[in-house]
């Protein structure tokens, strides 16, 4: 049986969410979670993870444009070792930069509006990010 992999797009605010299909082939765009405190973040992907039978989670390391990590990638990765005690599930970082601006220009080329791009953006951001995973791994085959 195929198991699913989660996609998330992290941020201060919220959280990008995207789902594998059962056979890895495509990532779709789930949901934005508003984040409102660790509990809460948790206990909404953990329902995500029962609801989809995830089997790993990607997450989103936001480098600094010259590869190093600042501030916000500590932060990720302080969370990703949230994830791994909390799910037990094999939990990965992948470089995110520009995966925000190419959802940014998606948007912008779907003429969708400043308050529309704004809802959809972080979802469409893991989307991006968890289909660059997915690719990777059917590259390596």
């Amino acid at each position: 049986m195929q198991v699913r992999i989660l996609g998330l797009d992290l941020g201060d605010k919220t959280i990008g969410v995207a789902v594998s299909d059962a056979l890895g082939y495509t990532a779709q765009g789930l949901k934005v979670i508003r984040r409102q405190n660790l509990a809460k973040d948790l206990k909404e992907l953990n329902k995500i993870i029962d609801d989809y039978q995830i089997g790993k989670i990607v997450v989103g390391l936001p480098r600094n444009m010259d590869g190093s990590m600042g501030p916000q990638a500590k932060k990720v990765y302080r969370f990703i070792e949230l994830l791994r005690e909390e799910f037990g599930l094999p939990t990965i970082s992948l470089d995110e930069r520009l995966t925000t601006k190419a959802a940014e220009a998606i948007l912008l080329e779907a003429d969708l509006s400043r308050a529309k791009r704004k809802r959809v953006i972080d979802k469409l951001a893991a989307s991006i990010l968890l289909q660059s995973y997915l690719d990777s791994i059917r590259a390596r085959k």
